[in-house]
């Protein structure tokens, strides 16, 4: 990681979203060359640099992702739908193609078919700087965005305490506090949750070479959630603490879901992250609709009783149905990712021959007989045909067919489509119906499906009361979670824990898949060996540069 790179940008990307001269809200430095010294020496300009730092440094990522869309909600986050064979792609840039391609299928009549580029030894060949160089290192780029946003957090926490706020001085400043330690625990998330080690870094503008596994990134996200929460506690006026947070989240972002949240619904937004550290990181094993299912080996352990307690208390007191929560939007001017190219929602939005990502058969198959979301949603107007993974009958709607308050999967126009950054209320109720149904409690499980279908206006008949047993229950569970949390920052994580991404010799594999041929036989009960890297190496821009001073390792040894 370039720490000066990143440390210079940060007051530059605080100025340019906030759409005025940094003069003008500053009233102090250079705005041609400002510099934080310079420029941030005041409430309104720390706040500035607080939002910038991360909805610029951490999610428009410094001008670089841009190679396909133009955010970490299309970049990241493709990576993860993909993998999770939400969508597919063609395109030659970053790996794209790929990186998602499973070791081989079975198709119904028994045919094999095996790629002869498997998803570890491609990450690993293009794993350079070279390679990055030439927009070819798929594991660079979250890296980027993540340590970006960490230490544009880092850089404001070093200056709040010398900054005269306004009002009350002490509810003021640790409203910014509050929103750099909840930051910070989602940087550590996201790079705890996806690579298999990384760097504990809470100085501004610096590094070191003491590598920790992916667990103690964790332990490092949950401490900063909970310091958050901590601080949250502190603040003494809510008049203070909601004219400093509607200054720092984007006014673009404040509609539907977003806004600014009170001080109990931004704890219940922490208590959700809590949950989705513990549930994201852990084996859950659920393969062939095998609850009791084991994967042979992995980077990370299994679920246990306790563990699943600990997600119940956790989302039991998470988002509810009206929480305000962290969202995002595309604006005409001065928006940290655009509506045609900012997410992976928009990024499938149209004829599938003509999008960037084609959504994949295997997520047309979740939606259970007469859901209104799929007749909303998705027609059969075009058949996209690339190989045996990739073929597929279905196009997304843009903006949807016109069903009230059916839930839209994808739209291009401006400000329509709504980013769940951090955790939402389905997700955090379908936490609950996993964490019920695996301590026994079914159909309170089957409960909360049945909440989130009906929040998304799927019209589809209630599972709760009908006599399903745990691998039935878990069918729907897994099945609703690929559906409701589409384009949110966990379909990776899921088929990760629940055994899917694994090697079939080793206990893992996905069964029951529809795959399209080119020739356009429909199989109904096709096998795929996926055989995915769990947890990503460092990428080799950091492991290069910054060796391991530790001894902990850079390459998962696992695979």
């Amino acid at each position: 990681m370039n720490t000066y790179k990143i440390f210079s940008t940060v007051c530059f990307a605080a100025m340019m979203l906030g759409g005025v001269s940094c003069k003008e809200q500053l009233d102090v430095g250079n705005p041609n060359a400002p510099t934080v010294d310079a420029n941030v020496n005041n409430e309104t300009g720390l706040i500035q640099l607080a939002q910038g730092g991360v909805y610029i440094n951490g999610f428009a990522g410094n001008g670089q992702d841009t190679w396909l869309g133009d955010s970490y909600f299309s970049l990241p986050l493709g990576y993860q739908e993909l993998m999770a064979d939400h969508v597919g792609a063609d395109a030659s840039n970053n790996q794209v193609t790929t990186i998602a391609q499973p070791d081989y299928i079975i198709l119904d009549d028994g045919t094999k078919q095996t790629n002869p580029s498997p998803q570890i030894g491609i990450i690993r060949s293009y794993n350079t700087r070279a390679a990055t160089g030439n927009a070819n290192n798929a594991i660079y780029y979250q890296w980027l965005n993540m340590y970006s946003l960490n230490n544009a957090c880092n850089v404001v926490l070093s200056l709040v305490d010398g900054i005269k706020f306004s009002g009350d001085a002490t509810s003021r400043a640790n409203t910014v506090k509050a929103w750099c330690y909840w930051w910070k625990g989602y940087a550590y998330a996201s790079i705890g949750s996806m690579y298999y080690s990384g760097l504990i870094n809470d100085k501004a503008s610096s590094t070191n070479g003491n590598y920790v596994l992916h667990d103690a990134i964790i332990n490092q996200s949950n401490t900063y959630f909970n310091q958050a929460a901590t601080t949250l506690s502190g603040i003494s006026s809510a008049a203070d603490y909601q004219a400093v947070l509607k200054q720092l989240i984007p006014a673009g972002n404040q509609v539907g879901r977003g806004g600014v949240p009170t001080v109990d619904m931004w704890k219940r937004s922490i208590n959700t992250m809590l949950a989705r550290n513990i549930v994201a990181n852990k084996l859950a094993p659920f393969v062939n609709g095998n609850p009791d299912a084991k994967i042979g080996k992995s980077s990370t352990t299994a679920m246990t009783a306790a563990d699943w307690n600990s997600v119940l208390t956790l989302a039991t007191n998470g988002i509810r149905k009206d929480d305000i929560v962290f969202t995002g939007r595309s604006t005409d001017k001065n928006s940290f990712f655009s509506a045609t190219g900012g997410t992976v929602a928009a990024l499938t939005t149209g004829v599938n021959n003509s999008t960037t990502f084609k959504i994949s058969e295997r997520f047309i198959q979740n939606f259970n007989p007469g859901d209104k979301r799929f007749t909303n949603n998705f027609n059969t107007a075009n058949t996209y045909k690339n190989n045996y993974i990739y073929t597929t009958r279905y196009n997304v709607i843009d903006g949807g067919a016109g069903a009230p308050g059916v839930y839209v999967f994808g739209t291009t126009a401006v400000g329509a489509y709504e980013v769940f950054i951090a955790g939402s209320y389905e997700e955090n109720a379908l936490m609950l119906a996993e964490a019920n149904m695996r301590l026994g409690n079914i159909e309170a499980g089957l409960g909360f499906v049945d909440a989130v279908r009906s929040y998304q206006g799927a019209g589809v008949a209630t599972v709760a009361g009908t006599g399903l047993n745990l691998s039935k229950a878990l069918t729907e569970l897994t099945k609703e979670r690929q559906v409701a949390l589409f384009n949110r920052g966990v379909a990776y994580y899921d088929l990760r824990r629940w055994g899917w991404t694994y090697d079939i010799a080793n206990g893992g594999g996905s069964y029951g898949n529809t795959v399209v041929t080119t020739a356009g036989v429909v199989n109904k009960n096709v096998t795929i060996n996926y055989n995915f890297l769990d947890y990503w190496d460092v990428p080799a821009d950091e492991s290069v540069l910054n060796p391991s001073a530790s001894g902990v390792v850079t390459k998962n040894p696992n695979f």
